[in-house]
């Protein structure tokens, strides 16, 4: 066998037509090509950490085209994976407590008539649709999309072994309830939970901090820093754990991990509405931005500045199309205009969020 050696351009064109993208349209560290990537690995791997699965990524994509990719932003990339039912996030008790990923099983679900929203990862690298129709899967963002008859979509999608999602189970939430009600809940279990002990590594969610700018909110422990606080933590293996802390004057009294509520729910998804409770209680709810087109006609983009839960994430993912990063934001949504309102709806009646407004177009 002869060996060729190739510039890491022509490797990283490769890499993309390999992961089953076009090359010419999208590059190995675009949204779509880390997404792919992480399916590809995680088809290898699972079950497995979050971390080792990012590690591995990185590994594979920095040589190539990643020089400026970020871990931040595959760590973000993976929530949306699993918040959107590519990859499964459960804990895993083995004389400690790991949440590890598993591959969700290959599904679909209906959008609108003609239009399907695939779901899951085949083992060993195999393709979720092996045949012709694999050609028509639209990648946008984190998601896969499919166009067919509608009246055949039943029969093709079944025929490659893939399983339909009922929409009522894809969007199911948790019930609507006031910001201060919901903090309430978690301040008792906290009052029982388990003393803190020595935490290294801890970081907080400051919530004086400003709700645009998530990254800029998480700091270390200050001696001033008395009450209740959302926390990550470290640990050996696996991804740092989503926690509740009670400090006092900067010391951690008392720890409670999430999820509390729901077990199979990623912890993160509990703690992000857990925050967003905590935001409107103190007068500044999370935002999001509406951007309109020129025309009434015009889909709308959404931006956010904050994680969605998992719910709220499929929610707005059910009724449009996932972007890239737009100024400012850490992620956004492309909408039809006669989606807005039920979206909007529920964003303000499900995690208290407000908007504004900029009709400036895209």
């Amino acid at each position: 066998m002869k060996l060729t050696k190739q510039t890491a351009d022509t490797a990283s064109y490769l890499a993309v037509e390999t992961l089953g993208l076009d090359p010419d349209a999208v590059g190995l560290t675009s949204t779509e090509g880390v997404a792919v990537s992480l399916r590809r690995a995680a088809s290898f791997m699972c079950p497995t950490s979050p971390g080792r699965l990012v590690d591995a990524v990185l590994g594979a994509l920095r040589p190539l085209d990643g020089d400026d990719l970020q871990r931040d932003e595959v760590v973000e990339l993976l929530d949306l994976l699993v918040s959107s039912g590519d990859l499964l996030e459960l804990r895993h008790e083995s004389g400690r407590s790991t949440r590890l990923l598993f591959l969700a099983p290959p599904s679909f679900i209906e959008r609108v008539p003609g239009t399907y929203l695939l779901m899951g990862v085949r083992p060993f690298g195999a393709p979720l649709i092996s045949d012709e129709l694999a050609g028509a899967i639209e990648y946008e963002g984190h998601t896969r999309l499919l166009t067919l008859e509608p009246a055949d979509y039943e029969k093709e999608l079944r025929a490659r072994g893939l399983q339909q999602v009922p929409k009522k189970r894809w969007i199911a939430s948790p019930s609507v309830e006031a910001p201060a009600d919901l903090i309430k809940q978690h301040r008792s279990r906290l009052n029982v939970a388990a003393d803190a002990g020595e935490l290294e590594g801890l970081q907080l969610l400051d919530p004086a901090t400003k709700v645009r700018y998530y990254r800029g909110r998480w700091r270390t422990p200050a001696a001033t820093d008395t009450g209740d606080f959302l926390a990550r933590r470290p640990q050996a293996y696996g991804a740092d754990l989503w926690c509740l802390v009670r400090c006092e004057a900067g010391v951690p009294m008392r720890i409670l991990e999430f999820p509390v509520a729901d077990p199979v729910v990623p912890g993160r998804d509990e703690a992000w509405r857990y925050q967003a409770a905590i935001d409107a209680l103190r007068g500044t709810p999370q935002e999001f931005r509406i951007r309109r087109g020129a025309r009434p006609s015009d889909d709308a983009i959404l931006d956010f500045f904050s994680p969605l839960p998992g719910f709220a994430e499929r929610y707005v993912q059910f009724a449009g199309l996932a972007l890239g990063k737009s100024t400012g934001s850490l992620f956004s949504f492309r909408l039809p205009p006669e989606a807005l309102d039920d979206v909007t709806k529920f964003l303000t009646d499900m995690l208290w969020m407000t908007y504004q407004e900029d009709s400036s177009g895209d």
